[in-house]
Formats: structure tokens, C-alpha cells, sequence
């Protein structure tokens, strides 16, 4: 009977140490998912536009009024299927202080996962 104890107390402290957490973060990972879900819905009811509605965007070519030889040469005209400026990042990501103060961004519907 001593002999149970040890054996015990190592497989009751690894059901702790191990067992515990990773329920504890399958918890935690349902709850986020849910949320999320919560959220997708609440913006889909008050209307907030679908990424899928840059498809007809209107370009910042357009309302800059470049050349056909400006357009020829640019990576957003080439792909009008997404907003200009996501061409336009800086080598670390962000946005080119241009495209921020740009009326074609800020006008733009905030973009929704479909």
C-alpha cells in the first residue's frame, strides 16, 4: 500500500500540471471563437459593408486624374480588385502617410470578413 502513494501523487500531479492547462485553454479558445462569431454577426446587422465591396471601388487613379501612362505602370490599377493602398505599404507594413490622408481611404466602408 505505501508503494500506491508515489504512483498516485505523480499521476495526480501531471493531471495538474498537464491535464489543467490545456483545458483551461480549450476553454479559453471556444469562448474567443464565440465572440467572434458574436461580433461578425452584431456588424453584419448594422450594416457594415463586406470586404468583397472593394471589388468596384473606386481607385485612387480615378479621383487623382492619372495618365494612361501613370496607370500603365501602377500596381493598384493593375489590380482593382483591391483598395489602392494596400499596394502601397511601406517594406514594414504600414500605410504610406499619403494614403492616409487620402480621400479614397478615408472615405472607404471598413471592410468586414464575408
Amino acid at each position: 500500500m505505501d508503494t500506491v502513494y508515489p504512483y498516485l501523487t505523480v499521476v495526480i500531479g501531471t493531471v495538474l500540471r498537464l491535464g489543467l492547462p490545456i483545458l483551461l485553454t480549450i476553454a479559453v479558445i471556444y469562448l474567443l471563437s464565440r465572440l467572434d462569431k458574436s461580433w461578425t454577426s452584431k456588424a453584419l446587422r448594422e450594416g457594415a459593408v463586406p470586404a468583397s465591396a472593394f471589388a468596384h471601388n473606386t481607385g485612387c487613379w480615378d479621383v487623382k486624374g492619372c495618365s494612361h501612362e501613370q496607370r500603365e505602370h501602377c500596381d493598384a490599377y493593375a489590380h482593382p480588385e483591391t483598395p489602392c493602398w494596400q499596394h502601397y505599404r511601406n517594406s514594414n507594413g504600414e500605410l504610406r502617410e499619403g494614403c492616409i490622408g487620402c480621400d479614397v481611404f478615408r472615405k472607404a466602408p471598413i471592410p468586414v470578413a464575408a
